[in-house]
């Protein structure tokens, strides 16, 4: 099985056993989202080091091991992005698995099980963009929206978005349900490694907020900015954050 079959057949199962740990009921909210992380977790550990040893491995819900930053290929999983939105039954909650070549996102998968039926968008499998909008529409986090993308927003004259994961913001861009995903609120490698690799195969621009490139596999894991939107749009919305972060705080 190729590394990108791995990782969305991997995303897949562990979406399933999420979904049944949720219909189990016997769970409240908090409690939920704790197990289903827990449960997702030890079967994609458990997976990755059966079938690709030799890797490193970083998740969100495993110890951190240093061994990871001298190796060349290292997968990045994150057993359940939106541990909240999982727990309280919403759709807008993923799983990510990934994998970083020498620090670059370069294999990817973004499960989606709470949407009906279920879907995954993979890096290898790339599907057409739908047309942009008149209007643009930029997702945010549904509770606390990140300050340059609510003055971007407004800026451009755009719909603000609300949405809970990472994943599901990041995918909401290829799915045509949003064109820009702006984040600056602090976030670590699991949150966007494979939302990025999955985003930039399919044509979208991806970096830091002030344009730089994204890079995984770090000893410090906190990567705190991103955006992800189409080509056309990247080159004005930078312009529009930089000029953002430069102005007088209160201004």
């Amino acid at each position: 099985m190729t590394d990108a079959a791995l990782a969305a057949h991997l995303a897949v199962v562990a979406g399933r056993i999420l979904i049944e740990v949720r219909e189990s009921g016997v769970f409240a909210p908090k409690a939920l989202g704790k197990a289903g992380d827990q449960t997702a977790n030890v079967f994609l550990v458990h997976a990755l080091r059966e079938v690709r040893a030799a890797d490193g491995l970083l998740s969100e819900e495993e110890k951190d091991n240093a061994e990871r930053l001298s190796m060349s290929r290292v997968w990045v999983v994150d057993p359940v992005d939106g541990t909240r939105e999982y727990g309280e039954a919403r759709a807008d909650w993923a799983v990510h698995v990934g994998l970083a070549i020498d620090g670059q996102p370069a294999i990817g998968a973004v499960a989606l099980p709470g949407l009906d039926g279920g879907i995954v968008l993979r890096s290898d499998e790339p599907v057409a963009l739908p047309p942009a909008p008149a209007q643009l529409r930029m997702v945010v986090s549904r509770t606390r929206p990140a300050r340059e993308a609510v003055a971007v927003a407004e800026m451009l004259g755009a719909e603000l978005v609300p949405m809970g994961s990472a994943g599901a913001k990041a995918m909401a861009v290829i799915l045509g349900q949003a064109d820009i995903y702006l984040h600056s609120g602090g976030q670590y490698e699991w949150d966007s490694m494979a939302p990025v690799a999955v985003a930039a195969a399919h044509g979208l621009h991806c970096s830091r907020i002030d344009g730089s490139p994204l890079t995984y596999n770090n000893a410090d894991v906190y990567l705190p900015d991103l955006l992800i939107c189409r080509k056309e749009h990247a080159q004005q919305v930078l312009a529009l954050i930089a000029q953002v972060d430069a102005a007088p705080a209160g201004s």
